[in-house]
């Protein structure tokens, strides 16, 4: 089977794994921010706040811009559950605007309509988490535009994005946003097993986020009710989580680092391969905005169903069938069980829901052979009966 996605783990981190096993700190030791000030010098971020998972880097974002009971959070629906639900962990609700039909981010238009109408009727968003799906970013530049008229803040959920650029700058270095969370989970760019990190320019978002991802304790006297009463002493100051990340993960991420423009620039060169080689097949082929340098985390394709001989779910299990391992990214979430219960219905965002009824993901990483890619439009010209 070939994966849509892999890590690859070489000699160089299993022996940066191993030299931390060998020292004196399996976790908060001095490799963690060793890794946090590798990803913030990199994209050019001033704090760096590694965790377990982006789902962590989310929740403690939202709380720390203060999202909680009464306010509302706005995403698109064609993301990862875990951009909604970390506004459902801080008790506030979800609402969704509909992606872009050649990016499949947000689209800053039905943004700014929404936002009109939301202003009339006095519930604004607090904050909009701007996904940037499959490694393109969103037109941050609008939607920063739409934040400083209408008073929100941003997130960029760049899960999917590490060593991507907009405007030929890095995506993480916070020009357009308050906070940009990256993810690290093996089929990621760079991974570290598990693993997640929110970045920020602001030094009191990022104070916040630290104290929040280890239960809300603090050693800093400055942080304190009163005087310590010893050397040995700290306070719980917040309600908190254990949400840090290990020496073992952040080694791995120090060792994947180095390897990460490489990793987007090969990433690119498959993505042009398979441009050309899925020129004369019913299918639409990734849109790249003139502003953007994807990360590529994934290359989706929709299908031209009026073209293909065989219908949307015929055609993946064609793919699955011939041992390509495709997915789909993503079920729309409005429609998942959960938030239907919260009274979202098929029909809320047509461009997210004709997106899910076209969309495969084709394997894409680093690693991945010509001879494999081959194989994979040899299976799908196969499996659209073209």
């Amino acid at each position: 089977m070939i994966p849509y996605g892999r890590q690859e783990i070489t000699q160089a981190d299993i022996d940066s794994v191993i030299e931390v096993l060998r020292s004196d700190f399996l976790t908060q030791g001095p490799m963690v921010p060793r890794f946090e000030q590798s990803v913030a010098q990199h994209v050019g971020a001033q704090h760096a706040l590694a965790v377990n998972s982006a789902t962590s880097a989310l929740h403690i974002a939202c709380l720390a811009l203060g999202l909680g009971d009464g306010d509302v959070l706005w995403t698109s629906p064609i993301t990862f559950v875990a951009s909604a639900n970390c506004a459902l962990y801080c008790g506030a609700q979800v609402d969704f605007v509909d992606i872009d039909p050649r990016t499949y981010n947000l689209c800053p238009k039905a943004l700014a309509r929404k936002l009109d109408q939301a202003e009339a009727a006095g519930k604004l968003p607090k904050i909009v988490v701007a996904v940037h799906l499959c490694g393109q970013p969103c037109d941050m530049a609008a939607i920063h535009k739409l934040a400083q008229r209408y008073g929100f803040k941003v997130i960029e959920d760049a899960s999917h994005a590490i060593g991507g650029k907009y405007r030929g700058e890095f995506i993480g270095n916070g020009r357009y946003s308050d906070i940009t969370v990256f993810s690290f989970h093996p089929v990621k760019i760079i991974t570290t097993a598990e693993g997640g990190m929110a970045l920020t320019n602001d030094a009191q978002l990022a104070q916040r986020m630290a104290l929040l991802r280890s239960h809300g304790i603090t050693r800093d006297p400055s942080q304190m009710t009163h005087e310590a009463d010893g050397p040995w002493y700290y306070q719980q100051i917040d309600l908190g989580f254990n949400y840090r990340m290990t020496e073992l993960q952040a080694a791995l991420g120090v060792s994947q680092m180095q390897r990460l423009d490489g990793y987007v620039a090969r990433r690119h060169d498959l993505a042009r391969r398979y441009d050309e080689l899925l020129a004369d097949l019913p299918v639409v082929t990734p849109w790249q905005h003139s502003d953007s340098y994807s990360g590529l985390h994934l290359y989706v394709i929709r299908l031209k169903l009026e073209e293909c001989s065989q219908s949307h779910r015929k055609t993946f299990e064609k793919l699955r069938d011939a041992g390509i391992g495709v997915n789909l990214h993503y079920i729309p979430v409005h429609t998942q069980p959960y938030y239907r219960e919260l009274g979202f219905k098929f029909g809320d965002y047509p461009e997210a829901e004709q997106y899910y009824r076209e969309a495969i993901s084709l394997p894409m990483y680093q690693t991945l052979s010509e001879e494999q890619q081959d194989q994979v439009v040899a299976a799908l010209r196969q499996a659209v009966g073209a």
